[in-house]
């Protein structure tokens, strides 16, 4: 029997505050999230500085609703989760300061938690209307592609994980806000490439594919970001209008293009069947059917959980936290806030 059954999760990494209730079986009893794109539209991008003030405002209000929908009171908790790097600093003090703060009135342990094994535990959560893939186990290859993190891993074991390659430059996910800006629409503008896409002809613009061509697993999306402003200059405001559809359409693919040929190249080094797609870029629709359809034709087991577990959300601290907890790991008073990653997070340096 373990003795952590349910966990308190906090999630506060970035711009959008997460709750959650995650007990021993990785089963999410609740979870709620504020999310701020309303706060940071206005100036084209997060702002560190409203991001963590926001935390503040609506943290606390969020971990009452959450008990409330779990039935279940502070007192019924036996450990907090909380997500201490990496991050925004100032948006992870907020985060990480609650949970301490709870754990010391209530005397119970808390343990910090690196947001990027969230991501790669999040296919092991079950709901009502998701559960992982039937078999699904370790070993598994994980490409998680967010705002600010587009990696490719080797998870061996519950906290044996292997960065195998990893972009060079931007993250995907900020290519895509970064084009959308260029082209004009609100941030965040991923969302609506990918919807404008859908209708357009992806051979539209002939886009580059940075490091396709070569056989590391490393890929990179600056040059990316650099042609699509150069062609947005190149053309007119009529032209833009005329053809966005497609603009948008060529993009992606070429995003989309990079990140599963890394994937297949990974598959074929490593020869591991269990492959995971998370992070927020995960939402793509794009991305999602092209690799479902890589994943398809080789007889490949794929985990894309659904997308309230892809993007910055609590219940994957959930079941990271109370993993650790369940194997003896502790956080002090002592512990603090990172912008990145521990060198111990990782069984490699890379």
């Amino acid at each position: 029997m373990p003795e952590f059954k349910r966990v308190l999760a906090i999630e506060t990494s970035c711009d959008d505050t997460s709750v959650a209730v995650v007990n021993s079986d990785n089963h999410v009893l609740s979870m709620m999230a504020a999310n701020q794109d309303k706060d940071h539209a206005l100036y084209g991008g997060i702002v560190p500085e409203i991001a963590s003030r926001n935390h503040t405002f609506t943290l606390l209000p969020l971990v009452k609703q959450v008990l409330s929908q779990a039935n279940m009171t502070l007192q019924e908790i036996d450990g907090i989760a909380v997500t201490n790097r990496p991050g925004l600093i100032g948006a992870l003090i907020v985060g990480l300061t609650s949970a301490k703060s709870l754990a010391m009135s209530l005397n119970i342990p808390f343990i910090g938690v690196n947001h990027l094994e969230g991501h790669l535990l999040a296919p092991f959560l079950k709901d009502a209307t998701y559960a992982p893939p039937e078999n699904f186990n370790f070993p598994f290859l994980a490409l998680a592609v967010s705002g600010g993190h587009t990696s490719l891993y080797l998870v061996h074991d519950f906290g044996k994980y292997e960065i195998i390659g990893r972009t060079k430059d931007d993250a995907a996910g900020e290519a895509f806000d970064k084009f959308a800006k260029i082209l004009g629409f609100d941030f965040p503008g991923g969302v609506k490439i990918d919807r404008l896409s859908q209708t357009g002809d992806p051979k539209f613009v002939d886009f580059p594919r940075g490091l396709i061509d070569e056989k590391t697993l490393d890929m990179s999306f600056s040059g990316l970001k650099s042609s699509g402003l150069r062609y947005a200059q190149s053309i007119t405001e009529e032209f833009k209008n005329q053809n966005i559809n497609s603009i948008c359409a060529s993009f992606q693919e070429a995003i989309v293009d990079t990140l599963v040929t890394k994937l297949n190249l990974a598959f074929k080094k490593y020869k591991v069947k269990n492959i995971v797609l998370t992070g927020g870029v995960s939402a793509n629709s794009r991305l999602r059917a092209k690799t479902q359809e890589w994943a398809s034709r080789r007889g490949i087991t794929l985990a894309i959980p659904p997308l309230r577990y892809c993007t910055d959300n609590a219940a994957m601290i959930g079941i990271a936290g109370i993993q650790r907890l369940n194997r003896g790991e502790r956080s002090d008073m002592q512990t603090g806030p990172k912008p990145d990653y521990l060198k111990t997070d990782f069984v490699n340096e890379y």
